[in-house]
């Protein structure tokens, strides 16, 4: 007996120390709360898991593969060292891991992902950047959205980026543009925080004389005040127009764009002002017939027994 208690308490210990997770799990755990961490407050979820961890080496390794795919994801913007410009972090302006263009100053800012900071600066060189032709195109429609961005969106930032056929001298070849826009606004202190991310595919077809727009938008909120609620909304929408002077399609384009979100957020607005009387009415329990609300007050006027008898035809 004494001996088949010692071999089952040796194989519950074996069992535990099955359970324990390995590195590789507590690493993809981790990741996955980094990766899903709401718009401004992956360094407050980080700093969380550092201490759930209580393993540096795990945490970094987690740290270092979350943080370039949420800032990417989120088109984190981040100020250039010495210059009021920001630079955005999206894949349509990086370089390598680290470096992302600004294409507007034709700077290029070296990273720090986890940090969430620009560490230095330097030109870009002529292979970074577009031709002179593609350029006229990416500059004007960039002063076009800039203006509109200013209007529309606090703290909103913006680029227009070469995504596709940068090295194009002259009419006869296709290229394409990508407008991207980013607005945050964080208040951890009221317990909210909120961004606006769009991206615009601008495809430029020669042969046929036009440009061809697809857009999609993506809004996120997040209240923490004694709850937890997150919208994440997406939409997409495609338009196109004509092949013109970079001047007139650039304000063309903006137009587009400012078009299609302006509508997109309209319509939202109309949805959330009618979650009362819509959404919120669906989940609970429908008025009876009467439309009338149950009388707390006095509810001495109801039996249950009998009702129910009534109902189920008890006693007849």
């Amino acid at each position: 007996m004494h001996n088949n208690s010692r071999g089952r308490v040796a194989e519950e210990d074996g069992n535990q120390e099955e359970a324990e997770l390995s590195e590789k799990q507590k690493k993809e755990i981790a990741k996955w709360f980094l990766l899903n961490a709401p718009a401004g407050e992956i360094q407050y979820v980080a700093k969380d898991i550092r201490s759930v961890l209580d393993d540096d080496n795990v945490y970094n390794a987690a740290a270092s593969e979350a943080f370039p795919s949420h800032n990417k994801s989120h088109l984190l913007s981040l100020k250039l060292p010495g210059k009021s410009e920001d630079v955005l972090i999206t894949s349509f302006g990086e370089i390598n891991e680290n470096e992302y263009i600004e294409p507007r100053t034709a700077q290029v800012a070296r990273v720090d992902h986890v940090k969430q900071v620009c560490t230095e600066v330097r030109p870009a060189t002529d292979e970074e950047l577009p031709s002179p032709y593609v350029e006229d195109y990416r500059c004007a429609l960039d002063a076009e959205i800039m203006k509109y961005v200013g209007e529309a969106y606090p703290k909103g930032v913006c680029s227009v980026y070469c995504a596709r056929g940068k090295d194009v001298e002259e009419p006869g070849s296709d290229f394409e543009l990508v407008v991207v826009i980013s607005a945050a606004r964080h208040s951890p202190q009221n317990f909210c925080n909120g961004s606006w991310r769009s991206i615009w595919n601008v495809e430029f077809k020669d042969d046929v004389q036009i440009v061809e727009v697809r857009g999609r938008m993506q809004v996120g909120a997040h209240y923490f005040e004694e709850g937890n609620v997150q919208l994440d909304a997406k939409h997409e929408f495609q338009d196109s127009t004509l092949f013109q002077s970079p001047d007139d399609l650039a304000i063309s384009l903006t137009n587009i764009i400012r078009h299609h979100e302006t509508e997109y957020l309209a319509s939202l607005q109309a949805s959330y002002s009618n979650l009362p009387d819509t959404t919120f009415k669906d989940l609970r329990r429908k008025l009876p017939v009467t439309r009338t609300l149950f009388p707390w007050h006095n509810t001495l006027q109801f039996s249950l027994t009998r009702d129910i008898s009534k109902e189920l035809g008890i006693g007849k």
